[in-house]
């Protein structure tokens, strides 16, 4: 007798049950068998591991089944899903987009032309006004202190002076409020604008189709109090609108502006979306 084909027997061969396996027969589906459960399979082995028509392969020869997608139906997904489903892998709720109003205001609304669709204003974040406010608190102090200590000693005049003086300071305290109150950032579907001055209105635009890049800057302690400062450049040439400081919600309105310059279709979408459920509340 010759010596049997291929390597000899190795009971503690790993790779032995391997071989057993991928070269033992493949039986087929007897065509007058009774379907099973899960469907006709291609091979019989498929349908006993519960695959069924879901699964198309070549047998157990090693090669990954293909999942066939009409295999399985649809489930229907729930809302406790859906809440899943709109929070990220931290937990995190995603980003809160920060209702519009639907008017621009009377100071604003003279600069729209009729086809430019308002998408919101700002004015500025109250900590613009920190150095009016420390200057007015510091004078009200300071001058209060001096005008009672002069006035003990009979000089009316200075007395006078002081408390003009602080009339003054009051006043360019004043003069910075409404100031701020009037300084308001602007953003249309077609440009980005700053409207600012009491007696002398300035007024400085760019088109987003000339925006090339756009950055917003956060010092520790605009983090901790919600603001930041814009930076827009426009192929690098010069431009009246280029440094916007102390703007609120910094991230929430740079998403704005992207949002504007690249989905403008999404924009429009969710807006109507808003408009359409306010409308169905108002009827309801």
């Amino acid at each position: 007798m010759g010596s049997p084909s291929g390597p000899p027997f190795d009971p503690d061969d790993p790779d032995r049950a391997r071989r057993e396996r991928d070269t033992e027969p493949i039986p087929r589906i007897d065509p007058d068998e009774p379907p099973s459960a899960y469907g006709p399979g291609p091979y019989a082995d498929a349908d006993d591991a519960g695959y069924g028509s879901a699964y198309t392969g070549e047998g157990r020869s090693g090669r990954a089944w293909a999942r066939d997608p009409d295999g399985f139906p649809d489930q229907p997904i729930s809302e406790e899903e859906l809440a899943g489903l709109r929070s990220d892998a931290t937990g995190m709720a995603p980003r809160r987009v920060l209702p519009l109003e639907d008017e621009p205001s009377s100071l604003v609304a003279r600069y729209l032309f009729p086809t430019e669709r308002y998408r919101g204003e700002w004015k500025r974040h109250w900590i613009h006004l920190t150095t009016p406010i420390i200057v007015g608190v510091a004078a009200t102090f300071v001058l209060g202190y001096l005008s009672g200590f002069l006035a003990g000693r009979d000089v009316g005049a200075l007395t006078t002076v002081a408390v003009l003086l602080w009339f003054g300071v009051m006043g360019w305290v004043a003069w910075k409020v409404a100031d701020w109150w009037y300084d308001r950032f602007i953003l249309t579907n077609k440009r980005v604008m700053v409207v600012n001055g009491i007696i002398t209105r300035q007024v400085a635009m760019m088109p987003l189709t000339r925006v090339t890049d756009m950055k917003y800057e956060q010092s520790p302690t605009g983090r901790a109090l919600n603001y930041g400062t814009f930076v827009l450049e426009s192929a690098g040439q010069e431009q009246a609108l280029r440094v916007i400081k102390n703007l609120p919600n910094p991230n929430e309105l740079y998403l704005r502006v992207v949002e504007e310059m690249y989905e403008p279709q999404a924009v429009e979408a969710r807006l109507g979306k808003e408009a359409d459920e306010a409308k169905a509340d108002d009827g309801a």
